[in-house]
């Protein structure tokens, strides 16, 4: 029996969470300091970032998030395959060349790693996932259903972000002797601003970017993500009675396991993997989602009213008018991530020669993400009345309101958002696995000895973050993540021209087809 100047000992999960907690609090605490919008709400400036470069890129590029919607789903179905042949070779004069040729495109045409469809669902699984859980219900509880309509428009305006980045994601991208391709913000910044005289501040934002990025892949791409789905399992399968309960360790090495199985493998094999997990833990999830919606469709225009009236004239809300909105603006750049680069590492793989044509299919991430996904999760958790204006609640208590709402329809939901969860979970973590070697093999070099320390410590990452407490993995996730978006933003102001010059290019073909 333990006298009252004892403690119990520590257990192995709340050594690792002490340790992790005070390695980041100083860093965590200057990538969210707020500006003071009132006396009572602040806006993190790397949200103020994100927003206004997701309006300009809107503005600068004449809405090209609605004009070429529908163009950007022909690019995914194929439609336009045909253009990529060698008959219609065309490089930009922008980039060296060797006889008139693009050297890193002549050896793209016809190889490339993977396809259009690939591309996205590799970049998607990364986005789309517990975000779209947690994330909604903490944004409806904190600042009401009228919430989801700005995170709606924030889905919206990052469509153009996205569409810039991953455009110039291929645009500079390199492809070595063997044919792996190796693209992203690092190269863009680095190749692209040297073009513009500016070559030592893209060698440094480079350097910069591939550092958050590394953190962010075994943070918000790793332990964030085994995390959550840890806490979903450990709830459904007993809570504290469960037989994994307080063994986070366990959970995670077999996580572990499963992820190293497919990361040795690279963006083909992830690619394999992931277009056929996300469209089905996609259906799994939206299949559930709409389930409850057509048991509860007599509610449904009551719900898009409330989302409306709340969102111009919310009551009993924390924060009023402004923190109604800035919880949708956040929730949903937290989402989708367009602006901070990560997904252009994805798209520079695809089997292309027009970069403005996978920068098209990437506009649709957020639309799918945000617009649609978001969306669906907010009407079910309004519908269900599971979320009351002025709940605060972390992202822990956020998946378990979700899986609540499931349950109010059909007691056995919660086990299919777990089986989406950890599905969404371990897509995510194969993908930003891909993300973080590219930044790793970028600072430390491609040969296989670089490439398989890092996937091992990836591997070690995901034990950590099964183990460590939700809210120390989750603002660590965050700040690494977010603190990427200033160089990326950076070099998208600066090329943004470059893409201008690709989408003209690219429909001046689609017109001669």
């Amino acid at each position: 029996m333990l006298t009252p100047l004892q403690t119990a000992p520590l257990t192995l999960d709340e050594r690792i969470n002490n340790q992790f907690s005070e390695a980041t609090s100083w860093f965590i605490d200057a990538i969210f300091a707020e500006i003071p919008i009132t006396e009572t709400v602040g806006i993190p400036w790397v949200l103020i970032v994100l927003i206004l470069g997701a309006g300009y890129f809107t503005l600068y590029f004449k809405f090209v998030n609605f004009t070429d919607f529908f163009t950007a789903i022909r690019v995914v179905r194929g439609t336009y395959d045909e253009l990529e042949n060698p008959g219609y070779v065309a490089v930009s004069e922008s980039v060296s060349t060797v006889d008139g040729d693009n050297p890193d495109t002549i050896r793209v045409e016809g190889e490339g790693e993977v396809s259009h469809f690939q591309a996205l669902t590799a970049a998607i699984s990364a986005t789309v996932g517990l975000g779209n859980i947690a994330g909604v219900a903490i944004a409806l509880g904190i600042g009401g259903p009228g919430a989801t309509l700005w995170m709606i428009l924030i889905g919206l305006l990052g469509m153009s972000s996205k569409f810039v980045e991953c455009t110039l994601g291929v645009k500079y991208r390199e492809v070595n002797a063997e044919g792996t391709v190796f693209g992203g913000p690092m190269y863009y910044l680095k190749k692209g601003l040297k073009e513009k005289g500016l070559g030592t501040l893209g060698k440094i934002l480079a350097v910069i970017f591939a550092i958050m990025c590394i953190g962010g892949s075994f943070g918000g791409g790793n332990m964030f993500q085994v995390n959550q789905a840890f806490k979903l399992f450990e709830h459904v399968t007993g809570g504290t009675e469960s037989f994994i309960y307080g063994r986070g360790w366990i959970f995670g090495l077999i996580m572990a396991i499963l992820v190293g199985v497919v990361i040795i493998g690279g963006i083909k094999k992830i690619a394999n993997v992931t277009d056929k997990i996300v469209p089905f833990m996609v259906v799994i999830y939206i299949l559930a989602v709409l389930t409850i919606l057509g048991m509860n469709y007599q509610e449904i225009p009551a719900a898009f009213q409330s989302i409306w009236d709340g969102a111009f004239h919310p009551e009993g809300v924390i924060g009023g008018f402004v923190g109604v909105l800035i919880q949708g603006f956040k929730r949903a750049a937290f989402s989708n991530e367009a602006g901070i680069g990560s997904a252009s590492i994805a798209h520079s793989a695809v089997k292309t020669q027009y970069p403005a044509s996978e920068g098209l299919v990437a506009l649709l991430e957020p639309f799918i993400d945000t617009v649609v996904v978001c969306t669906m999760t907010a009407l079910v958790l309004i519908i269900t009345g599971v979320i009351s204006p002025g709940m605060v609640m972390n992202d822990e208590q956020g998946v378990l309101l979700t899986a609540s709402a499931l349950e109010s329809g059909i007691s056995w939901f919660p086990y299919l958002l777990t089986l989406a969860v950890i599905l969404f979970a371990f897509s995510s973590m194969i993908s930003w696995s891909y993300y973080g070697f590219q930044a790793w093999s970028y600072l430390f070099g491609r040969g296989r000895r670089t490439e398989y320390i890092y996937k091992v410590l990836f591997c070690c990452f995901t034990v950590i973050g099964a183990a460590a407490t939700l809210g120390a993995v989750t603002d660590f996730s965050d700040a690494m993540i977010f603190a990427m978006l200033v160089p990326n933003m950076i070099g998208l102001f600066i090329l943004s021209p470059k893409v201008a010059t690709e989408l003209k290019r690219y429909r001046k073909l689609i017109r001669k087809k």
